[in-house]
């Protein structure tokens, strides 16, 4: 395993890969984050086909990402995340409707639960699950950063540009 960090327009990014693979994206302050030790090796090389992805992102130019991807779950937590890959673009989910889209509509708080374990921010949008009351809940990088993200993918976010520092 190896990690680097990222500026991006919110915040410091830590990018974690295993054999070419992203396996994390924490933000500054991410909840709950693994403990840096845990990252391997520093090495500013680091999937570096995720910089331009990152830009375009950012820029509103991109509304998906095509990286290999390898997070670490349990299988349950794997097909949240999974299923949160097919939430459109600027759109958002109740947890109850991603509970129903893995076929277990009485799971809300356990999706919830899983949905809060994601170790791939933006990339696998997390950030695109609210309460059932359209709310603004919980997001491991913090409310302020959930509401940038959405904002942004509905084109009302100042767009600021990413330079990518390493």
């Amino acid at each position: 395993m190896s990690y680097r960090t990222i500026s991006s327009p919110i915040g410091e990014l830590t990018v974690v890969e295993r054999d070419g693979a992203l396996v994390g994206l924490y933000m500054t302050d991410h909840k709950p984050a693994p403990r840096s030790e845990t990252f391997g090796e520093r090495e500013d090389d680091t999937l570096p086909q995720l910089d331009a992805q990152l830009v375009e992102y950012f820029a509103g130019e991109r509304t998906s990402f095509d990286l290999p991807l390898a997070p670490t779950g349990s299988d349950f937590q794997q097909r949240v995340w999974a299923a949160l890959r097919t939430i459109p673009y600027g759109d958002t989910w109740s947890y109850g409707r991603l509970a129903e889209a893995i076929g277990q509509p009485g799971a809300a708080r356990a999706v919830g639960l899983a949905n809060g374990r994601n170790p791939i921010s933006i990339v696998v949008p997390c950030h695109r699950v609210v309460g059932s009351s359209g709310k603004l809940t919980g997001y491991a990088g913090g409310v302020e950063r959930k509401a940038f993200l959405l904002d942004l993918e509905r084109g009302s976010a100042e767009q600021p540009a990413l330079v990518v520092q390493r």
